[in-house]
């Protein structure tokens, strides 16, 4: 559904979005009167979904759209109310935040951390936006959540796996509900090592950014300890669209393994490219090559096609999971859009039910109000079983899927399958675990 036609029927407040080469003013536009930077005081309570609606990671950014503008409907009271019948808390009555019409605005993080913080501040200040969520570059999300700390309001992030963002770049104002690059290779790890062994040499292709860097870290980390080299480690531009060039080189590494540290259109035309060269096909070493991509959609899957098969990698989520949750989920999701919700769409879902089951919780917007009722939080019942927020980092901590590739699909939807559910006790690690050090959640803003 166009923005347009959710204009007319009144469920969106359109936004004004600067662009990233447009100046804001540095001072935050509350009421000096205000507790807290937008405290809503009429009937309705704005949110502010800023999404990657052009550039790599587009694709990613529509479902999220679609996932927001369900959690609205379902907190407004319409539709089947979706998890809000499965979530632990019961909170929530479907008439709103505090008794508040939700609203949102939009904006276009362009894949791009100015443009991103340009898009957020605009809705802060311009259309009253009291908490921002959404992204899917971690690049983004660390800018993003900075800038909301400062302005005193809550950041809920959307798809970012970096381990900077609850790591050296974590703030009192933002919460992450999405795994991270540490989690994907203590839950891969295992299951490489019993289908490939301990003895592999890898090259890394890796998404020259935050997320990119943190990811190979992490799988390197991971691999290395249980017996495998590192042969190479190589950037590659975000923007880049054509991998060849970067693998021709594999073949003459040495190398039996190929780590894609590539997301959305990025590891989709790189494992298009290496498949294209023929690399699965190939023994080197002895041994069969293999791919791996250390993080997983389906959105990805879709787009890669066959070329999947068989490839490990790790998600938050899948929509073929049964447990309750997950079903009212995909059944809400399905029923409005015709097709099934990635983990991105079903990230973005649970932050927006997470933060308004806070506000109400708390009995307040403000932002330090939120804070405390989502910091050591457990609740269930939202797709990924037993859930903490621990209040260290405000990272969640829960099981993560190891899946690969389906050999033979059933439908453009049903492209991977899940082969390992690794338990949130595998996937927890010290809140001063070397990846993550060098940051200070600091002190909660309630702005104005």
């Amino acid at each position: 559904m166009s923005n347009s036609n959710l204009t007319r029927r009144g469920l969106l407040k359109t936004s004004a979005v600067a662009g990233a080469g447009v100046a804001l003013p540095t001072i935050f536009t509350a009421s000096s009167a205000a507790a807290y930077t937008n405290e809503p005081t009429g009937s309705t309570v704005t949110l502010g979904f800023n999404v990657p609606q052009t550039g790599p990671y587009a694709d990613e950014g529509a479902d999220e759209l679609r996932a927001y503008e369900l959690a609205v409907e379902h907190l407004n009271g319409g539709g089947d109310g979706g998890m809000m019948n499965t979530f632990s808390s019961k909170a929530l009555q479907g008439n709103g935040i505090l008794g508040k019409k939700v609203e949102y605005v939009t904006g276009d993080t362009q894949t791009k951390s100015d443009a991103a913080r340009a898009s957020a501040k605009s809705m802060i200040e311009k259309d009253g936006a009291i908490m921002i969520t959404g992204g899917s570059s971690s690049g983004v999300a660390v800018a993003v959540q900075a800038l909301c700390q400062e302005a005193g309001v809550i950041f809920m992030a959307g798809l970012t796996h970096s381990n900077d963002t609850t790591g050296k770049d974590k703030r009192a104002n933002g919460f992450r509900h999405f795994f991270n690059s540490y989690m994907s290779g203590a839950a891969l790890a295992p299951v490489l090592k019993a289908n490939y062994g301990s003895d592999r040499k890898a090259y890394h292709l890796t998404a020259d950014y935050n997320w990119g860097y943190t990811t190979e870290e992490a799988i390197k980390s991971s691999t290395e300890a249980m017996g495998w080299e590192t042969v190479a480690a190589v950037k590659t531009p975000l923007t880049q669209t054509d991998f060849s060039s970067y693998i021709a080189p594999v073949l003459q590494s040495g190398a039996d393994t190929l780590v894609l540290n590539h997301y959305g259109g990025n590891m989709v035309n790189s494992l298009t490219n290496a498949v294209q060269f023929g690399l699965r096909d190939k023994q080197v070493n002895g041994k069969d090559f293999q791919i791996i991509v250390p993080l997983y959609s389906r959105l990805m899957a879709r787009g890669a096609g066959a070329n999947v098969k068989g490839i490990f990698g790790s998600t938050n989520w899948h929509w073929s999971l049964t447990d309750e949750g997950s079903k009212a989920f995909v059944k809400s999701f399905g029923e409005k859009y015709g097709f099934p919700p990635s983990q991105a769409a079903h990230t973005c879902y649970v932050q927006t039910l997470l933060y308004a089951d806070a506000v109400e919780r708390a009995g307040s917007f403000a932002p330090c109000a939120v804070v405390e009722a989502l910091e050591g939080y457990e609740f269930d019942g939202l797709g990924n079983g037993k859930t903490l927020y621990r209040a260290e980092d405000h990272q969640c901590f829960k099981d993560v899927l190891v899946v690969k590739g389906k050999e033979n699909p059933t439908s453009e939807f049903d492209l991977l399958e899940i082969v390992e559910v690794t338990p949130a006790e595998q996937v927890t690690y010290a809140p001063d675990h070397p990846q993550f050090a060098g940051g200070a959640l600091g002190s909660c803003n309630n702005g104005a």
